[in-house]
């Protein structure tokens, strides 16, 4: 991979996949960043939160230019497949390894073995230390911001100290469509729901099967939402629903999804029935299989629904009340798109995602993440998905949320940019706005002066170990902000 051009942005992308840096857990990257720029005799900053911020003076003839935020997140997003290894064959852990990457065999992607890669955002990142320390870019005073925590609740966005940044544009590296640039985004809301539940001691004459949802492609349930992937959840409370209902099922434990900001791919529970219904189980199961599979063919073709024996029977099951309200809460819960927008064509405005659904002892605590460029909407749907729960008798909480980010068309910022990308490329930049969260909301709460885009190389997958970077567009992305650099007045 150091082998690619430009060699010193791949080189240091490179260097970050060997920093372990899960959300919440951000001490190594930051700890790297502040020796790179003690490397490099670069001033720089960290705020109580862990913030990031390194500066580097204009370059020669550039110091009356406007001061130039480049602005990425050193989280990354921590998903595997059941079997992924560190370099050495050991059991993968986020928490120790670096990431093990490979180039596709076409040569068209850089990719990660049964991982997140973590480009999201870490090629933003390589990015925008490459040209702290690339001697021939021709640049305006430049500020590096790099912020913690923004997967699972913008910590660091939303805790940036006063003084941290002083331009007044900034060029955000977070999106992942080369050939497009973004002017606004959603805001978003965490939903989270609460079943106290009584265990009981098992029922003599039942047998225990574990229901598995896999096979599913996941991604981000922001820019991936409008896909029509399947969520894991949904579908096993399909099967746990039909079961209730027909064959007087009884839930031993339940698990699916991992993440807020990830469509989940698999999800398990294991359930006890009468042992003369097992038989009817297995063909339920089978059924609804098909159901899904036919459902899916063209956008998740993948899923798979098996049951199988659980050896292990059960100490414990989940009371029957409990059981019914959370099946029938989670099957009337609003999930994927919820409208599209009219001002921006082809634009998700609201979504809901069914994220995760766990077991904790005594209780059972469902999260779901709500999106919308509309203020008011997003609160509307974290209201109906509030409503679900409340009927279903369970308690609810709300995230603080974060705000959007309205478009300015009439951003020099952006003219500077489309003007660049013409120039360079010989064909018009695809202005956007995005479904997905960036920091951007909250940076213009803080900065109302700020002039802002974002922009990126093109990334498949991201938060999902199907996570791909294609090369070629990380060329093009790096003559793009030199231009833009170069062009500011």
């Amino acid at each position: 991979m150091k082998n690619l051009e430009p060699r010193p942005v791949w080189a240091i992308f490179d260097e970050i996949t060997g920093v372990p840096r899960p959300s919440k857990h951000e001490e190594a990257v930051v700890a790297w960043l502040e020796e790179f720029a003690r490397r490099h005799g670069l001033e720089h900053r960290t705020d109580a939160v862990g913030n990031v911020v390194i500066r580097k003076p204009a370059s020669s003839g550039m110091e009356d230019r406007p001061t130039v935020v480049l602005q990425n997140h050193v989280d990354m997003v921590c998903e595997r497949d059941a079997g992924a290894c560190n370099a050495a064959g050991e059991p993968f852990d986020f928490a120790r390894d670096g990431i093990v990457t490979h180039i596709t065999p076409d040569g068209e992607w850089v990719q990660a073995r049964g991982t997140t890669l973590g480009a999201d955002n870490g090629m933003g990142m390589a990015l925008a230390l490459a040209l702290l320390i690339d001697p021939e870019a021709v640049h305006p005073p430049l500020e590096a911001l790099f912020t913690v925590d923004e997967e699972t609740g913008l910590t660091g966005a939303f805790n940036l100290e006063a003084g941290m940044i002083s331009g007044n544009y900034l060029i955000n590296l977070d999106s992942e469509d080369e050939g497009e640039v973004f002017i606004g985004c959603a805001g978003g809301v965490d939903s989270l729901a609460y079943f106290d539940y009584v265990p009981e001691p098992v029922p003599v004459g039942l047998e225990f099967f574990e229901i598995a949802v896999t096979g599913l492609l996941g991604g981000h349930s922001g820019d991936d939402i409008e896909k029509g992937r399947g969520n894991s959840n949904k579908i096993l409370d399909r099967v746990l629903w039909a079961g209730l209902s027909g064959l007087d099922l009884r839930l031993a434990t339940i698990d699916g999804g991992n993440l807020r900001n990830a469509i989940p791919r698999e999800a398990r529970a294991v359930v006890g029935v009468a042992k003369e219904r097992a038989a009817e189980l297995t063909r339920l199961v089978e059924r609804l299989d098909a159901d899904i599979q036919g459902e899916l063919a063209h956008s998740d073709p993948g899923v798979r629904i098996a049951l199988s024996p659980h050896k292990g029977g059960a100490v414990n099951i989940i009371d029957a009340d409990t059981v019914r309200r959370l099946v029938n809460a989670l099957m009337g819960l609003p999930n994927g798109v919820q409208a599209m927008s009219h001002a921006v064509p082809g634009l998700v405005e609201t979504s809901s995602n069914l994220a995760s659904v766990k077991l904790e002892e005594g209780r059972i605590v469902v999260t779901t993440s709500q999106r919308s460029s509309v203020e008011s909407a997003k609160w509307a749907a974290a209201h109906a998905v509030e409503a679900v729960f409340t009927l279903a008798g369970a308690r609810v909480e709300h995230s603080e949320g974060y705000p959007g980010w309205a478009p300015n068309p009439e951003s020099h910022l952006l003219e500077v940019t489309k003007e660049a990308y013409r120039e360079l490329f010989g064909t018009e930049i695809k202005v956007r706005a995005i479904h997905a969260g960036l920091e951007c909301g909250l940076f213009l709460e803080k900065y109302p002066r700020l002039d802002m885009i974002s922009t990126g190389p093109t990334i498949l997958g991201a938060h999902s170990p199907n996570e791909r970077l294609r090369i070629d567009t990380v060329a093009k992305t790096w003559k793009l902000l030199i231009e833009i650099l170069r062009r500011i007045k």
